[in-house]
């Protein structure tokens, strides 16, 4: 496979345009019909600590700026998934004024966006094969990614008690009943969630595990793309954000949640186990429920926006009756896993 940095037509990829580390994503389609992917990312020019996804010069922290060059350097990261089932894609490395380019292989395969259950299976197992295995360690991973990420948002945590929020249509007509005393709890014990997570047995984590990241080749390897989070984190908090967030962007209908989420975690443990890991299930699978506390901030951030004349999934267009009704599922569904974790 060739990465040669030839010119070419250039079309942009979804990707999060908040994320003030990333400038573009793009597909590279050469004359002859090959392509690439070129990613650029931006090193931090001033500090801007506090604003939701500022990038950090500090190598330790969730949002490094640099973190994704060192992740596709590092051939000892390529060698621990070597045998699970995951792969990571060739890349070459330019660096820029103000950064660094990443050119990288084009994966073609099943995009994750198009899972099935058994594809959710093998991308659950293939995790739990790697993670039974000892992390790479270095100056650059992230530590505390969840309590760091999940604090970091500017949030209207007021909507969660304003009844009038709670009387808008799109929130009224499609939210099950019970979600809001239920999402009051989770607020109120966020903290003693987030312990529960970081009590957790530690493993090497990807930390944006989602449908979007994945991409199933022919041969069933799946490639796992956006290392950017990567670092120390616990058993199960992948998988604790692969379930959910397939629903709340609309790639997993939230009728079959329990389905997918029982699949996932089977098939983590199963992996596991299959790793060496002789951990206690039942501490991976708490783990899985409690580290979907992520999510806390999305529910008043639907309340603040019920209002709006339209609404986005993952940065697209999307029918808001559906958004909001499969959405809100979701979420009482994730306050179910929660007030289950801290049942203990």
């Amino acid at each position: 496979m060739s990465l040669s940095r030839e010119p070419g037509t250039a079309t942009t990829l979804r990707h999060n345009p908040l994320n003030a580390v990333t400038a573009t994503v793009e597909r590279i389609t050469r004359e002859d019909g090959s392509t690439y992917i070129r990613k650029e990312l931006r090193q931090p020019a001033q500090p801007s600590a506090g604003r939701p996804w500022a990038a950090s010069m500090d190598p330790r922290h969730w949002n490094y700026w640099r973190r994704e060059v060192e992740v596709y350097l590092d051939d000892e990261v390529r060698a621990r998934l070597d045998g699970t089932g995951l792969v990571l894609p060739a890349a070459e490395v330019e660096e820029v004024a103000g950064g660094a380019v990443l050119y990288l292989e084009d994966v073609a395969g099943l995009a994750g966006t198009e899972f099935g259950l058994a594809d959710h299976a093998a991308l659950a197992r293939a995790v739990g094969r790697w993670q039974a295995r000892p992390a790479v360690v270095r100056d650059w991973t992230s530590v505390g990614f969840l309590r760091e990420y999940s604090t970091s948002r500017e949030v209207p945590w007021g909507l969660l008690s304003d009844d009038a929020a709670w009387r808008q249509p799109l929130v009224a007509e499609n939210w099950p009943a019970g979600l809001r005393e239920g999402w009051e709890r989770v607020v109120a014990q966020r903290d003693e969630l987030l312990t529960i997570v970081e009590q957790a047995p530690r493993a090497g984590c990807h930390l944006d595990l989602w449908v979007s990241n994945a991409i199933r080749r022919a041969d069933g390897e799946i490639a796992l793309l956006d290392w950017a989070f990567c670092g120390d984190g616990a058993v199960g908090e992948d998988i604790g954000n692969h379930i959910p967030d397939a629903v709340f962007d609309l790639f997993w209908p939230a009728e079959r949640l329990p389905e997918l989420a029982e699949t996932c975690i089977e098939s983590y443990l199963e992996g596991l186990r299959e790793g060496g890991w002789r951990g206690e299930a039942d501490v991976a699978r708490r783990s899985v429920m409690a580290s979907a506390v992520k999510y806390a901030w999305l529910l008043p951030g639907l309340l603040g926006r019920a209002s709006d004349s339209s609404h986005k999934a993952y940065h697209q267009e999307a029918d808001s009756r559906y958004l909001f009704q499969q959405r809100g599922l979701a979420l009482k569904w994730v306050a179910d896993w929660c007030a289950e974790a801290l049942k203990g």
